[in-house]
């Protein structure tokens, strides 16, 4: 078992699902990102949903929740869910945990993909799946969520952020800074506003959940980055920034989107910043 500092740390699978190879790669051409990830026969790529568990500190804490199984049957052909592979409720259970145990839900951010599964469907709609559970969300990217731009609008899903808006179970952080003992909030603005990339540390070890800044291994090359960003320049700039930073420290990075590779760990080298391998958590 993954441990740093006072926390072991679980993987939780929670699906698979598809994306448009060209989004998600944005001015990469084809002939180069399908190398790394093979497209299906609509051009998406198989990706992902990948969450981490911290137990420690008599807190359950879930970084993201993944798509959920909110949608109807035309949303699951779009975007290819498949719950054979994975499902959040299977893992947490498969961890020795149930929705009730959680005490914490961490959010990156609010588009659907990295938290559908914090809500579900209900008699009287969709309220919270863990109903003793603070929900973490920068309030800068909670008000950007609730105001959508037209570019953003179709991830940001009213049954996954009004329950939360509703349930007294909110909780709004302001900006980078510690968000439990030796886990730490780091902010970046290029994808999305004020998306909170999650940092576990110790005098020994640092992973880093790095969501949608890294979506897979694949996009640590700085142009690699998806045509979802709403500011792709800051991407740029806080990519690189960040890869410097990491191959200082040593950290490990934890994707949350590539099907293949859970950990990595960047490494200097004299053609730039590489990943050195790829490993799952349990080989951390």
């Amino acid at each position: 078992m993954a441990r740093i500092g006072p926390w072991e740390l679980h993987t939780i699978e929670t699906g698979r699902f598809g994306l448009d190879g060209g989004a998600m790669f944005g001015v990469v051409p084809r002939a180069l990102w399908a190398r790394h990830i093979r497209p299906d026969e609509k051009n998406r790529i198989r990706l992902a949903a990948r969450c981490l568990l911290l137990e420690g500190e008599g807190r359950l804490i879930l970084i993201d929740s993944g798509v959920g199984a909110k949608g109807d049957e035309k949303f699951a052909g779009i975007y290819a869910l498949d719950y054979a592979h994975s499902e959040l409720h299977r893992s947490l259970r498969e961890a020795g945990f149930c929705a009730a145990d959680v005490t914490d839900v961490v959010y990156t951010h609010l588009h659907f993909d990295h938290c559908g599964g914090g809500t579900e469907q209900g008699p009287r709609g969709a309220a919270p799946a863990f109903e003793n559970a603070r929900y973490h969300v920068q309030r800068a990217h909670w008000a950007w969520a609730r105001q959508p731009n037209a570019r953003e609008a179709a991830s940001f899903m009213a049954d996954n952020i009004e329950p939360l808006a509703q349930s007294g179970q909110l909780c709004l952080a302001d900006g980078p800074g510690a968000l439990f003992p030796g886990v730490e909030a780091l902010v970046a603005h290029g994808h999305t506003e004020a998306q909170q990339l999650v940092k576990i540390s110790d005098e020994e070890r640092t992973l880093v959940f790095v969501a949608d800044l890294f979506p897979t291994a694949a996009h640590m090359k700085a142009v690699w980055s998806t045509a979802y960003d709403v500011r792709p320049l800051v991407t740029l700039e806080e990519k690189a920034r960040f890869l410097e930073d990491a191959a200082e420290g040593g950290w490990d990075l934890f994707f949350e989107h590539d099907p293949e590779i859970a950990v990595g760990t960047p490494v200097r080298t004299p053609e730039g910043i590489v990943l050195a391998e790829g490993r799952s958590l349990e080989d951390l």
